[in-house]
């Protein structure tokens, strides 16, 4: 079965040889991969200048957070390198800062609204206004797409709601927490299947361990692309 650019392929591997390994291995089974801050200091920009050269798409996935200018000059250093995605968190200054910086290269800014390893004890821990989480994400993923995001990263139980908001027309909604039927959690909370993601809303799915650790990682890309052609 061909490539399917809604199928993102997380690389949170150690190194660039492991991450070459297996993009190596998947070979035409997958068009677009995500390599994240784990990787940064295991040669992750190497990694994603050598799949750009193979053809494949890059979502730099580093959820900057720090002060206007800070953010505005590192991701004005990142379009150099001709990528996809990049994530910045959903705070409105940040995705401002985010914007000025990418200038007018191609480089699709994502916003972070709650990570999917998070639920509300997380948010309480944190300090985080009470309320339902969902409200919580959405209220953040408006915030951002007003402030200039080309899109959101949000778990697949929030995505028809944010699909459903004005502000998000024309918007990506990128969903990590995707686990095949069947396959272990991890440290994921929010989680659901890459069907029921897509039909929310999702237009990328993003999926890692359960391709990257798996016995038969083509087989199980394969499963995965399969599910979504069947929609």
């Amino acid at each position: 079965m061909p490539a399917d650019d809604r199928l993102i392929v997380a690389l949170d591997v150690p190194n660039v040889l492991d991450g070459m390994a297996i993009a190596d291995q998947l070979g035409d089974s997958v068009s677009f991969y995500k390599i994240g801050l784990g990787m940064l200091t295991g040669g992750g920009l190497a990694l994603a200048n050598e799949l750009k050269s193979k053809g494949k798409r890059i979502f730099l996935d580093m959820k900057f957070f720090d002060i206007g200018a800070t953010v505005e000059r590192a991701v004005a250093g990142i379009t150099q390198f001709d990528l996809d995605f990049l994530t910045v968190h959903g705070d409105p200054h940040v995705v401002r800062a985010a914007v000025a910086g990418r200038g007018d290269s191609d480089l699709k800014i994502l916003a972070v609204t709650i990570l999917t390893s998070l639920d509300r004890n997380d948010l309480d821990d944190c300090l985080i206004q009470s309320g339902d989480i969902q409200d919580l994400v959405v209220q953040r993923a408006r915030a951002a797409l007003v402030a200039g995001a080309d899109g959101v990263i949000a778990s697949p139980h929030e995505a028809a709601l944010i699909r459903a908001l004005p502000e998000a027309a024309g918007k990506l909604i990128v969903t990590p927490g995707v686990r095949p039927t069947g396959a272990a959690s991890g440290d994921q909370k929010r989680i659901a299947t890459p069907s029921y993601a897509v039909a929310q809303g999702a237009d990328h799915i993003v999926v890692g361990r359960p391709i990257v650790q798996a016995a038969d990682p083509v087989a199980a890309a394969q499963a995965i692309l399969a599910e979504l052609a069947a929609l």
